[in-house]
């Protein structure tokens, strides 16, 4: 799985939760939304479709963005205050959502390196089932982190910024090293069964 590409796909929620603030989160909404376009615009050409974290940027950013156009300042104190955790519950959803309805949200990125033939193979799905349930608890504690310092009080630097980097790198390891764990690709030649007919099998 090529875990760049994956990695791309939260460009525009990275953006957004560095740069949202209590009188920026505007500005980082529209940052998001052109980040949603730059990356969703290739693969439409190239495919006609999207990933859903493209598509749910695209449709989260630009709904910010129209509230922050037509709303007063009033208004729109709630999304002031509490926007990166609205991101980190919304991308949360998304994540475990299309687990949930046994589309993961992997599996867009995987199918641009894997054959047609493997696509429905159980060991690629069960592959991204994993995968997808990893991003989907770091986005859950991302989340948690969030409510941990809007609503306990609790250090931002710690919950802000170490504990959500941490996960997110252990979650982008997991993402290399899993896949050529299941098909065997990590041992030594030998040391399992038909390695290539399992090779084949979740490419």
């Amino acid at each position: 799985m090529q875990k760049a590409a994956i990695f791309l796909g939260f460009v525009p929620w990275i953006v957004f939760s560095v740069v949202a603030g209590p009188s920026t989160w505007m500005w980082a909404a529209l940052a998001a939304l052109a980040c949603s376009v730059i990356l969703s615009v290739p693969s439409w050409r190239r495919s006609r479709s999207i990933s859903v974290l493209d598509a749910a940027g695209l449709l989260f950013f630009g709904v910010l963005v129209v509230l922050a156009l037509v709303l007063d300042r009033a208004a729109l104190q709630p999304i002031e205050d509490r926007a990166q955790l609205i991101s980190s519950v919304v991308i949360a959803v998304v994540a475990l959502g299309s687990l949930a309805v046994g589309r993961p949200f992997t599996e867009y990125y995987a199918r641009q390196q894997t054959p047609r033939e493997y696509w429905d193979s159980p060991t690629f799905k069960s592959i991204n089932r994993a995968i997808t349930a990893v991003w989907g608890l770091v986005f859950v504690v991302n989340a948690l982190c969030d409510v941990a310092v809007a609503y306990a009080g609790l250090s931002p630097d710690v919950f802000n910024w170490v504990v959500p980097i941490v996960a997110i790198v252990a979650a982008v390891r997991f993402t290399s090293w899993y896949p050529d764990h299941v098909t065997g690709r990590d041992q030594p030649q030998g040391a399992h069964e038909a390695p290539s007919v399992r090779q084949a099998d979740a490419r």
